[in-house]
C-alpha cells in the first residue's frame, strides 16, 4: 500500500539573525528613524520653569500628566488637624517629549539642570528609542512628524 505522503528535500535554513535583529529588524531597515522618547518625572512646582527652558532650546511640544509615585523618597508623613498621616505616594508630574536623536542629550541636560533642587525626590529621566512616529493630520513619518 502506498503512503499518501511524499518525501521532500528541505533546503538548509539561511544563516540566522541574532534574536534582536529577528524581532526588530536590522539597523539597515531602521534607516531614517532617529527619534527618541524622553520621559521625565519631576516635582510639580518645577513644571513651568522646565517648560520655559525646553521651549527656549527649541522643543515644540510635550505631553504632561499628573502622577503619584515613590522611589528612594518612600513617601513622607504630614500632620493634619493634629493627627499624623503617612503619605505613601508623592505627587509628581510626568513629561513625555519626542525629539530628534541629535537633540536628546540637550533636552535631558536642560531638564536635569532646570528641575534640580538638590533635595531627595527631584525625579528621574528615561530615554527610549522610538520605532516610528506619524503625524495624524498629514501622514508625515518619523523625523518629519515632529
Amino acid at each position: 500500500m502506498k503512503t499518501p505522503y511524499r518525501a521532500v528535500a528541505l533546503k538548509p535554513a539561511p544563516a540566522c539573525l541574532n534574536p534582536r535583529e529577528f524581532l526588530w529588524g536590522t539597523d539597515n531597515n531602521r534607516k531614517g528613524i532617529n527619534v527618541k522618547l524622553i520621559i521625565a518625572a519631576i516635582k510639580p512646582f518645577k513644571l513651568e520653569e522646565v517648560r520655559e527652558a525646553l521651549t527656549a532650546i527649541g522643543v515644540r511640544g510635550m505631553m504632561v500628566t499628573e502622577i503619584k509615585g515613590f522611589g528612594s523618597q518612600s513617601g513622607h508623613t504630614e500632620i493634619y488637624r493634629g493627627a499624623e498621616y503617612a503619605v505613601n505616594f508623592v505627587p509628581k508630574v510626568k513629561l513625555e517629549i519626542v525629539v530628534a536623536a541629535a537633540m536628546a542629550d540637550q533636552v535631558v541636560e536642560t531638564i536635569q539642570t532646570t528641575a534640580k533642587t538638590d533635595k531627595i525626590g527631584d525625579g528621574k529621566i528615561f530615554v527610549l528609542d522610538v520605532n516610528s512616529a506619524v503625524r495624524v493630520r498629514t501622514g508625515e513619518t518619523n523625523d518629519d512628524a515632529l
